[in-house]
């Protein structure tokens, strides 16, 4: 019985995963797998794969980048975001240390920003799968709204994982 409880409320803690896939993309060539909770809609791009949370506080997007393209995947979160009307301020930039997430290598850039309903958080996380491949994960969150997603967006973060 007391086995029973404590199974019950660890799965109560765990709420992020409890209806989530595991998606390895591209499709047609996979590097990298993230498991997304089902109610974000996750859904592969023409570049990658992106979700964003049921009340649309949080977005995320992961797009496949090589050494020679990773410039051009980075214009392109910038632009989308822009296009989106994310405004960001560059005075508030912040980099975060070199960081290793299941083997591999992750770093941020943060900024502070301003959207048609308010302040937001924007990051690009850079995830070094291999040694021609990276991620680039694109976030947007709506400040206020995006802390009860915490603990689903380090979870998303952490599943990350890459693909051999």
């Amino acid at each position: 019985m007391n086995r029973t409880i404590a199974l019950a409320l660890l799965a109560f803690t765990i709420p992020a995963f409890a209806h989530a896939a595991t998606l390895k993309f591209p499709s047609d060539a996979p590097i990298a797998s993230i498991t997304i909770p089902d109610s974000w809609g996750p859904s592969e791009t023409e570049s990658g794969i992106e979700a964003t949370s049921a009340d649309s506080a949080v977005y995320l997007s992961a797009d496949v980048a090589d050494n020679g393209s990773i410039e051009k995947v980075v214009s392109d979160a910038v632009d989308f975001l822009t296009k989106n009307g994310v405004n960001i301020d560059p005075s508030t930039q912040k980099d975060t240390p070199v960081t290793e997430v299941n083997g591999m290598n992750m770093t941020t850039i943060e900024w502070d920003g301003k959207d048609e309903d308010g302040p937001v958080s924007v990051g690009l996380l850079f995830v070094q799968t291999s040694q021609n491949k990276a991620l680039v994960v694109t976030y947007w969150g709506n400040k206020g709204e995006e802390d009860k997603h915490d603990a689903e967006v380090k979870a998303i973060v952490a599943s990350i994982k890459p693909v051999n």
